[in-house]
Parts: C-alpha cells; sequence; structure tokens
C-alpha cells in the first residue's frame, strides 16, 4: 500500500525539487481524486551551509498530488522549523516568500508533467 495515502492532518509532508524541498503540513488528503491539502511552512534551498530557510506560513494552501508528497523526518525539520518558530510573525504577508513558493511549485509541476509526458 501506498504509504502517502495514510498521511494523517498534522503531519509534516516534503516536496522535494533539486536542491529545494517544501514543508509542509497536511489538512487533509482527498482520497478520491489522489491529492494533498497542505498548509506551506519553510522552503528549504540546500545550495549552501547552513540552508537557507524560507518562512511560509502565511501562504496560500496547496492541493497537489498525493504520491509526489514523503513524510518529513523530525530529525530533519526540527531544526528547520526551530529557527522559523523563534521569529516573530510578519505583520503583513511576504512577497519575495511567495513568489519563492510559486517559482518552486512551477518548475516542480513543470518536472512532474516532462515525468508524465514520458511515460507510456
Amino acid at each position: 500500500m501506498d504509504i502517502s495515502l495514510n498521511f494523517q492532518p498534522g503531519q509534516i509532508v516534503s516536496l522535494e525539487h533539486g536542491d529545494r524541498n517544501l514543508y509542509a503540513e497536511v489538512i487533509q488528503v482527498v482520497v478520491s481524486r489522489q491529492l494533498c491539502w497542505v498548509r506551506p511552512l519553510l522552503l528549504v534551498a540546500f545550495t549552501q551551509e547552513p540552508p537557507l530557510v524560507t518562512d511560509l506560513r502565511d501562504a496560500s494552501d496547496l492541493f497537489w498530488p498525493v504520491n509526489l508528497f514523503r513524510p518529513a523526518l523530525d530529525t530533519e525539520v526540527i531544526t528547520l522549523l526551530s529557527q522559523v518558530l523563534a521569529k516573530e510573525p510578519k505583520a503583513e504577508p511576504d512577497s519575495v516568500a511567495n513568489q519563492q513558493l510559486n517559482q518552486f511549485i512551477h518548475q516542480l509541476w513543470q518536472a512532474y508533467q516532462k515525468g508524465l509526458g514520458t511515460r507510456d
């Protein structure tokens, strides 16, 4: 059985593309449509040491194919989340963070579509 269908509300999951990971909280799995409704938390770029962490807690929720997510490990998420949770919440939405999320999602979707096109 596919583990992605067993995601639970509140669980942290990850979408990976290139050297970046999107970490998000599961809101609900829509089994009939094979979609996962998630609330973005962090976008992490592993291009440098330490990784560049972008706070996405104010970003819009996503519906995304459930099979593209993997469960995030506690050991990888705790230190990243602690960096963001230690900061004060922003008074207004961060447009740069939203732009980074949109770019990541766009690139990931293009890669996903190319992958679908090559399958018979």
